[in-house]
């Protein structure tokens, strides 16, 4: 059995922790992470990968898992950021070329990336990972849209619901057809990070900062069609924060395209690793 193993590298002024498994000369994908997670929710992903004969690697990034960030380096939380920050770790780690899987928050960190390494993205693996406005739940996201709009106080004071433990499981169990069978460490961990003295503003000013993916989403587009990128989609059907067309959607642009629904909700990924593998596995053989 393949082992995960774990690492830090300072990139960008910060001490970045990562998950790691497989050979150092294999084909690499890169996983990123969303909220309020870590790379913790690939442990059991990445070994099977591993087996497969790639190389695994997941950064906690900044204001998540275990990368800290020194307060000196006076680092801004954005998404932009989060995508420089992302080039400088894989710079450390000398990754030239790579696949890379996105989940929520992931994927507009991954599709920035992509958009400054056009040419060092073999494909993508789009699991939740939204990049389309038809991809918005409208129950989830209307507070959240009322605070782009206004900016004020009191509509950034009204998401603080969203910060709390049960919402952090509810992303979780929510949609899942087993909800017994998620592991409770997986939304206890998240939750007990995001208690962290500030980090709940940290997670305030993502959620205000997200209206900016949103206006570069053409720029991805045309970045799919352009690079010729082959995508995997992967979609938790219940999941009602990032919905069904939002992965639907991805066929518009891309040339190589796959889609494929799980009975799930949001973190599709907790109790589908075995299948998940699978099909990375074989979509990266056909195509990448």
């Amino acid at each position: 059995m393949v082992l995960i193993s774990i690492g830090r590298v300072k990139a960008d002024g910060i001490d970045i922790f990562y998950r790691h498994a497989g050979l150092k000369d294999a084909p690499v994908i890169l996983f990123l992470h969303g909220f309020p997670s870590s790379s913790f929710m690939f442990r059991n992903l990445m070994p099977l990968l591993a087996g497969l004969g790639y190389r695994a690697i997941a950064p906690d990034l900044p204001g998540y898992g275990f990368t800290q960030v020194p307060i000196e380096r006076e680092y801004q939380y954005t998404f932009a950021n989060f995508a420089k920050t992302t080039e400088a770790f894989l710079d450390a780690l000398d990754v030239k070329r790579f696949a890379v899987y996105i989940f929520d928050y992931g994927a507009p960190t991954g599709l920035r990336l992509a958009l400054n390494r056009p040419n060092d993205v073999s494909a993508i693996i789009t699991q939740n990972g939204n990049a389309y406005d038809d991809g918005f739940g409208e129950e989830f996201w209307a507070p959240i849209k009322k605070y782009w709009e206004s900016g004020s106080v009191e509509d950034r004071d009204a998401l603080r619901p969203f910060l709390t433990l049960d919402v952090t499981k509810g992303q979780y169990v929510n949609g899942s057809p087993h909800p017994y069978l998620i592991q409770p460490e997986t939304y206890h961990l998240d939750q007990a990070l995001m208690d962290r003295p500030g980090n709940k503003e940290i997670q305030l000013d993502m959620l205000y900062d997200y209206r900016t993916n949103v206006e570069l989403y053409p720029k991805f587009h045309e970045y799919f069609r352009s690079s010729g990128v082959p995508i995997l989609a992967v979609w938790g059907k219940n999941d009602t924060i990032f919905i069904p067309p939002g992965a639907e959607a991805y066929k518009r642009d891309a040339k190589h395209f796959e889609l494929h629904f799980l009975d799930s909700g949001h973190f599709a990924l907790e109790t589908n690793e075995a299948k998940m593998a699978g099909l990375i596995g074989g979509f990266l053989e056909r195509t990448a």
